[in-house]
């Protein structure tokens, strides 16, 4: 059975640091799975459908460079639940800074306890990634700053898009 891991986030919008994850996750497993979660309570800049398709855009070099298999679903359940139904082993978290890492361990832990065969992995984001959040790209895009440096320039016309409206 190949090596499957789970990726969750809103991914709204997809950014660098996202897409730096996900290529670093390629080299631990043969399928990696996006999950984009739908939490009812969040609002979101951007719509699921649309993150859906962003997220399939700008992956697909990575999994036809790796070739690892890379999907997207949407979840608005339980992670550990979305990760089962995607035959994952792994759930796959990146941690920017301490504040992450305490956060992210205390859920890998909850995690662990609701779904003892599934491991969490946590990535370190790489020094270039590590200041991008997505909560501070969409605050500068509605202050009108430049987010070039922290999104693709697909999600760049979709978050551009979404504010016009």
């Amino acid at each position: 059975m190949a090596r499957t891991g789970f990726y969750p986030g809103s991914f709204d919008p997809v950014t660098y640091g996202h897409l730096d994850i996900v290529a670093r996750s390629a080299r631990l497993v043969e399928k990696l799975v996006l999950g984009v979660g739908t939490h009812a309570g969040k609002h979101s800049l951007l719509d699921v459908k649309k993150r859906v398709e962003l997220l399939e855009h700008v992956t697909k070099p990575i999994a036809e460079h790796t070739g690892v298999k890379i999907s997207v679903v949407t979840f608005a359940d339980l992670t550990v639940d979305a990760a089962r139904r995607a035959n994952a082993g792994l759930i796959i978290r990146g941690l920017r800074d301490a504040s992450d890492f305490d956060y992210e361990v205390q859920m890998g832990q909850m995690n662990g306890a609701l779904a003892p065969d599934i491991e969490t992995v946590f990535l370190a984001a790489s020094p270039a990634t590590r200041m991008i959040a997505s909560s501070l790209v969409k605050q500068i895009a509605q202050m009108g700053g430049d987010v070039s440096l922290f999104i693709p320039k697909e999600a760049q016309a979709a978050v551009a898009a979404a504010l016009k409206n």
